[in-house]
């Protein structure tokens, strides 16, 4: 039978050095909020149950994470009494009993699936505790982790560590893995005895080993327990993450980047094999691009599926509900919106494509434009197969176009074209005799005449 694992994600901290209206594990990192990135790697860490333990915006965090996990169970910290007073916010959750119990920190977004994974394999290898830790640049400020033989004897903070203790490097992390069926005994052991008059995960430590059980630690790249408390180290952490991202696209997953530092991806870009990404590429959530797709330089991409072959761009913007099929085409300086277009077919310039469908091998001239918006309902826009729309053309939805047909340039559509006709929605032109070069002299003269007149001086204010 599988071990069960109840990850409990403290959530409750009042991030004020962020200066934001929101709750700090709001904000996001790649297009996802810091709190659902925690969820989703203790879900790929075999996380079976979710506990998140909030204080600030705890309506919105919660919804936040049920955006991922519906079974979320939700505790609330009340008062702010430090790191084991807020995982024992979710008493409720430990007493249900479970095998493995994570506690992880909302706002260290970056945290590995396959770190959470080895430090449950710790738990069934016999610890009853197994701290994170990690090896930073510069250990000053962290708790060291103080082992022998293996073992982890405590965690000493930098103010009451010995000069030995303070060169040691192996930090800790603060994220931990207990094992359930000693976790409450230990937590509730734990007291408030120091200066903040607060309760600290950190003495689950020696507490632990006082009790006689096991405890160890493992390490972590430094990188994926960093936290974020301003909107500086949310900006590296961004940065850490698009620096991942992007050589897993190269070398994992086989797309050339001509400049991979000026691309942005979203936290659940999905990429094909001989993808060629150009220069000033934005992602936002939801995009899949196919094999063998060229997105050219200065696009921006959300929400949508592109097949493979497809060319988009330069300065193309395709928004959520595009879907371009094999060998299609949407070209500079064009937006797409809850449109599909069909294999083949092409919006190459200046277009507008909303709420509409476009057959395969059908060509949108430039200027096109779907209007699809009335002031208070979307229509929606069919244009069939191998059909031709001219450039600078109308299309007021609700309209459909059929297979073959063809629209001459500059119409304003309004009806419905059958299969294979041709429609013409302008008026006539209307030419007059010499009335052109009357115009332009007439401008002329009117313009020789301002400059000739002569500017009044300026008046002179009265003194008083």
């Amino acid at each position: 039978m599988a071990r069960t694992c109840l990850s409990i994600i403290l959530a409750a901290g009042e991030g004020t050095r962020m200066k934001s209206a929101r709750s700090k594990v709001l904000h996001e990192v790649a297009g996802l909020a810091m709190v659902r990135h925690v969820v989703v790697a203790a879900g790929a860490a075999g996380s079976d149950k979710i506990a998140v333990v909030s204080g600030r915006d705890s309506e919105t965090v919660v919804e936040s994470v049920r955006e991922d996990r519906r079974d979320a169970e939700h505790f609330v910290q009340a008062e702010r009494l430090g790191t084991a007073h807020a995982v024992l916010a979710a008493r409720d959750a430990i007493e249900a009993g479970v095998d493995d119990i994570l506690v992880l920190f909302a706002d260290t977004p970056l945290i590995r699936p396959e770190t959470l994974s080895r430090a449950r394999a710790s738990l069934i290898a016999g610890s009853d505790i197994c701290v994170i830790g990690f090896r930073p640049e510069n250990p000053t400020g962290y708790g060291r982790l103080l082992e022998s033989g293996g073992e982890l004897l405590a965690i000493r903070e930098e103010k009451d560590a010995s000069d030995a203790e303070r060169a040691i490097d192996f930090c800790n992390a603060g994220a931990m893995a207990l094992s359930g069926a000693t976790a409450l005994g230990i937590l509730d052991a734990i007291g408030n005895a120091n200066a903040k008059g607060e309760y600290y995960l950190t003495d689950a430590v020696e507490i632990a080993r006082k009790q006689g059980l096991k405890v160890r630690a493992i390490e972590a790249e430094a990188f994926e327990v960093a936290g974020v408390n301003n909107r500086a180290e949310l900006a590296a952490v961004e940065k850490t993450f698009q620096t991942l991202r992007r050589r897993r696209a190269m070398i994992e997953e086989g797309v050339t980047l001509i400049d991979p530092t000026s691309v942005t991806f979203a936290h659940d870009t999905v990429l094909g094999r001989d993808v060629t990404i150009e220069p000033h590429v934005v992602f936002g959530a939801g995009v899949t691009v196919g094999e063998g797709a060229v997105i050219h330089a200065f696009s921006h991409i959300v929400g949508a599926t592109i097949a493979a072959g497809v060319s988009v761009g330069p300065f193309a913007r395709l928004r959520e509900g595009t879907e371009l099929a094999a060998g299609a085409k949407v070209g500079n300086f064009c937006e797409t919106k809850n449109a599909k277009l069909g294999t083949g077919a092409k919006v190459n310039h200046l277009s507008y494509i909303g709420d509409a469908e476009i057959g395969a091998n059908t060509n949108i001239g430039a200027g096109t434009i779907t209007c699809n918006y009335d002031s208070a309902l979307k229509h929606r826009t069919v244009i069939g197969a191998g059909a031709f729309i001219g450039s600078d053309t109308s299309l007021i939805a609700p309209v459909s176009i059929g297979d073959g047909a063809y629209v001459g340039t500059g119409s304003v559509i309004t009806d419905d074209v059958p299969a294979g006709a041709l429609a013409i929605a302008r008026e006539r032109q209307v030419t007059k005799p010499d009335r052109g070069r009357q115009i332009i002299e007439r401008n002329q003269a009117a313009k020789e005449a301002k400059a000739a007149t002569p500017k009044s001086p300026p008046r002179r204010r009265r003194k008083s």
